[in-house]
């Protein structure tokens, strides 16, 4: 089973958000708004298919990364998270919530060996 089949955000924190929104549309051309920008691509074993990356400011203050005391988190794009999770389980991993479903996917927080939070995403369609 594959687990990881990307990159689905960087998120970090920033001491003024809006301000790194607007400094990366001004000298970058990010198409930004309040929840940052996203990328948007095709998958290569089906272009009809699309992806998305997300890039992500968050406030300097945000609880969103703890208990990690590091200044990002990254998300990875993940097949069936629920199998995921219950292989994790097995191995040990540090699970730090339940899955939670939006509109557009799937969501679970797990630690690293570090400590680093890290965001699984399995994207709807």
């Amino acid at each position: 089973m594959k687990k990881v089949t990307g990159i689905g955000g960087i998120l970090f924190k920033s001491k003024d958000p809006n301000a790194m929104n607007e400094w990366y549309k001004a000298h970058l051309g990010l198409e930004t708004s309040p929840y940052g920008t996203s990328f948007e691509w095709r998958e290569s074993e089906d272009p009809s298919k699309k992806g998305l990356t997300q890039w992500a400011p968050f406030a300097e203050t945000t609880k969103y990364f703890e208990p990690s005391d590091r200044d990002f988190m990254i998300n990875y794009r993940v097949e069936n998270l629920e199998v995921l999770l219950e292989e994790l389980k097995k191995e040990n991993v540090t699970i730090l919530d339940s899955i939670e479903t939006y509109d557009y996917g799937k969501f679970l927080h797990i630690l690293d060996l570090e400590g680093n939070k890290i965001q699984l995403w399995e994207p709807i369609g």
